[in-house]
């Protein structure tokens, strides 16, 4: 979803939509922590997953009188307990890799801005080419480079996200290096590393906080896209998208609920987490609102 598409539905929709996206947030995020009380199933215990009942329809009752509400997957796997697992490991992956795509985009931002010359220029050349090309193809290439897994998942994240923080700190440090107390701090000949950290960094880092809300929406359905294209995380560690993709190849057979049921929980939480997003960013930046 792109941020203007989500900007301008937010603007249209009613004012109890935002509370209602926080709701719904909120109670995707519980559940993901509860996942191991509140989950019928454990999917990533094979002792637990009954492959004789695979592909039941939603309600089926199974062998132990426990019925599947949304029906079991291909292997046999509770779909509700796969939304509820999956939801831990989308989030576990998005967080992690926009927390730390954060942090080395706004260091590199701040040092290029800092220290100008060819330390500027590398950076910025990196940058630029990277935004140049499509997110999905750099994320294609660091998860072939990397290999699959769910740390190679959130180091490909972070690869991709990094350098829009990067560019972004870069021109609000640029702006806050020639103001005087920066002057007043180095006849004080305080040591770089304490300049950066203590002056320069706290005040450009504002405008980067900002994207943090819309980065973690991205980076889920980077997750989901990788997962489906089976390039993100392993079929014994379902995610949102993983269980989609698991399911697509029997949407022909007419078993529709292995794919369906994932799907609408991970559209339900982009949605959230873009809207909430927004209205984030909208308190936090005063110059998003519309006029």
């Amino acid at each position: 979803m792109s941020t203007d598409f989500i900007e301008t539905l937010r603007r249209r929709m009613p004012t109890g939509s935002i509370p209602f996206s926080k709701a719904l947030l909120g109670t995707y995020i519980l559940v993901a922590l509860a996942a191991p009380i509140i989950a019928p199933q454990n999917p990533y215990d094979l002792l637990q997953i009954r492959g004789w009942e695979a592909s039941a329809a939603p309600g089926t009752m199974g062998g132990d009188g426990y019925i599947y509400w949304l029906g079991t997957d291909g292997l046999g796997r509770d779909i509700v307990s796969t939304i509820l697992y999956g939801l831990r490991i989308s989030l576990l992956v998005s967080i992690v890799s926009t927390a730390i795509a954060a942090v080395v985009g706004v260091t590199a931002g701040v040092v290029a801005a800092y220290f100008g010359g060819w330390v500027d220029a590398l950076v910025m050349r990196i940058v630029d080419l990277q935004l140049s090309l499509p997110t999905i193809l750099v994320a294609l290439i660091a998860i072939v480079t990397l290999g699959p897994g769910i740390d190679r998942i959130i180091l490909a994240i972070i690869i991709v996200q990094w350098a829009t923080y990067g560019r972004v700190t870069r021109a609000v440090a640029l702006s806050e290096i020639g103001k005087s107390y920066l002057d007043a701090v180095r006849l004080l000949r305080l040591p770089k590393k304490r300049i950066l950290l203590r002056h320069v960094m706290p005040n450009s880092i504002a405008p980067a906080l900002t994207l943090i809300p819309i980065e973690l929406g991205h980076a889920i359905a980077l997750e989901a896209t990788l997962s489906f294209l089976g390039l993100g995380v392993p079929i014994d560690k379902p995610s949102l998208g993983s269980t989609v993709a698991a399911g697509f190849q029997y949407l022909m057979t007419g078993q529709y609920w292995i794919s369906l049921f994932p799907g609408l929980a991970l559209l339900g939480l982009i949605a959230a987490i873009n809207f909430v997003g927004e209205d984030t960013r909208s308190k936090l930046d005063p110059r998003s609102r519309s006029l």
